[in-house]
């Protein structure tokens, strides 16, 4: 397994980094064969971030806290990884008691977000995964709209951080075309502006 630890806008101590990497290692047992771990350490103002990746077999976790104190966002960071592991865990472990039993597990019930641009707002539905299967089109269970203001790509990201979010639709005030900026698991950004076909 190997783990990186970034810092930005701090100096780099091996205290820190020691910290950081003790505390990747004991969630590193709840996770099935983890891969890599990536650690980033950020002050922004008086706001101490720690944003935590972990990449295993077939799962990405990630977790950010925000506190005063950087000790404190790494302990809190790792301590929702662990959560989110044993929770991923049992899963795995109560699907396949299940299909030894029934032949076939049931799926899981998954709300995924899937965003649509609607006018000058954005609408944000949440449908769950498995009713693609039974009928012809999902089920609706939750719709909320969101203003889709002009602003540039710079501020774009500049609001997605200040959100903690892994996107953000926007309307790009160089041309007024909607776009979205997102997160990149490298820790970089991404831009996406659709075109008119």
């Amino acid at each position: 397994m190997q783990i990186t630890v970034t810092f930005r806008h701090i100096e780099a101590t091996a205290a820190l980094r020691r910290h950081a990497e003790k505390r990747v290692r004991h969630v590193a047992k709840y996770v099935h064969q983890l891969m890599d771990a990536h650690v980033t350490l950020s002050v922004l103002k008086r706001r101490h971030i720690a944003e935590i990746v972990l990449t295993a077999d077939r799962k990405t976790l990630k977790a950010k806290e925000v506190t005063d104190d950087l000790y404190s966002a790494i302990d809190l960071a790792t301590d929702k990884l662990a959560q989110q592991a044993r929770r991923n865990t049992g899963k795995l472990k109560s699907h396949k008691v299940g299909a030894g039993k029934r032949g076939r597990a049931t799926p899981p019930e998954v709300e995924e977000p899937a965003p649509a641009v609607a006018g000058g707002s954005l609408r944000m539905d949440v449908i769950r995964a498995d009713t693609f299967n039974r009928r012809k089109g999902p089920d609706v269970i939750r719709s909320k709209r969101l203003p889709v203001k002009p602003m540039s790509i710079e501020e774009a990201v500049m609001q997605m951080d200040l959100m903690s979010s892994e996107f953000l639709v926007f309307r790009n005030a160089a041309h007024g075309g909607v776009a979205i900026v997102y997160r990149r698991k490298d820790g970089h950004y991404g831009l996406i502006e659709p075109e008119a076909s």
